[in-house]
């Protein structure tokens, strides 16, 4: 059976260093923990976990609350997360909720039962009740991508309003008044932001808001289709169509195609969140670029920054965002841009 002196050997430490990893990666130097952590892998060493709990209080477990694995944003996001929590010798536990309250409510007694030291929420429900804030009245929880508007937590998030006030911005400069909007699910706080986003840009453009714009969608690649199919079916048709993220807009193309039109000379059609199949779709998509990984970094550099107790208040982070242009828009017919 490997040994701690193994690793050590390997690794090129001391064996107190490699301990300190184990139990306290905070105090090692990120050089370190991975040149450790990388001994650990590659000899196959099983530090005793009930002991090294035992010492340090913590479990150096995190869990993850995800509303669906299948969501390709969110398999960015958590990608980012694990590299980070692996380099700071934590593991994610990960939940695929399906945005399931009682699901989440469940898991995160998993942080009030000592089986985890904190959780990450995706999705805008708090799990917790006020019985787990800590001293200084912050929940052992980060909010990221889909968050709350006032949570006692630190949170990641994008300013979705002002992107998507970008894309519709975009549009509206490429000669498109008549501009659909396919919609994310009804409940989501993301909905609720582009939507005004998409708004401000007409209102600044003086164009009226017209609802008969607006679709039902769920950010999959059906709703996508089934709007544009409706937005097929109406006698006077948007020239261009916002899709709030990038599957829905790739299932509307779909649609379109089908029905024989040309994207975009017959129909402009825009997403959000560049996702890898965004470039690589026919045609490439113009979208809005979200820092996935870079969303779940921050959100586990968060989170453990809030169990070492480093933060007394609950931060909110708002990641950058990138207008993309492709050949998924061009200008309007008969404009002269």
């Amino acid at each position: 059976m490997p040994t701690i002196r193994e690793v050590a050997l390997l690794a090129g430490v001391s064996v107190a260093t490699v301990s300190r990893t184990l139990q306290q990666p905070e105090r090692v130097s990120p050089k370190t923990r991975q040149k450790v952590m990388s001994a650990v892998a590659e000899v196959g060493y099983k530090p005793n976990l009930m002991a090294v709990k035992f010492r340090s209080g913590k479990t150096h477990n995190l869990v993850v609350l995800v509303p669906t694995v299948a969501n390709v944003f969110f398999a960015r996001v958590i990608s980012g997360m694990q590299q980070t929590a692996a380099e700071h010798g934590y593991a994610i536990l990960l939940a695929n909720t399906l945005g399931n309250a009682t699901i989440e409510t469940d898991y995160a007694k998993m942080v009030q039962t000592s089986q985890a030291d904190g959780l990450i929420q995706l999705r805008a429900f708090n799990p917790f009740d006020s019985s787990v804030v800590n001293g200084h009245g912050l929940y052992p929880m980060v909010n990221a991508c889909e968050t709350l508007e006032q949570i006692a937590c630190p949170v990641v998030t994008l300013d979705n309003r002002r992107a998507a006030k970008a894309m519709t911005e975009h549009l509206l400069s490429l000669g498109h008044r008549r501009i659909a909007l396919i919609k994310g699910p009804k409940d989501s706080p993301l909905t609720r932001q582009r939507l005004a986003g998409y708004q401000d840009a007409l209102a600044q453009a003086g164009i009226d808001f017209d609802e008969r714009l607006l679709f039902a969608g769920d950010f999959t690649l059906q709703s996508g289709h089934t709007a544009a199919q409706q937005i097929l079916n109406q006698q006077h048709r948007p020239t261009a169509v916002f899709c709030e993220n990038d599957e829905t807009a790739i299932g509307a193309i779909q649609a379109f195609k089908q029905a024989g039109m040309k994207i975009p000379h017959d129909m402009s059609v825009a997403g959000f969140d560049d996702i890898a199949f965004a470039r690589f779709c026919d045609p490439p998509l113009t979208t809005i670029a979200q820092p996935a990984e870079e969303f779940g970094r921050t959100a586990v550099t968060l989170l453990i920054d809030l169990i070492e107790q480093k933060l007394t208040k609950a931060p909110t982070v708002i990641m950058p965002y990138e207008l993309i242009v492709r050949e998924s828009t061009g200008p309007a017919p008969g404009f002269q841009g």
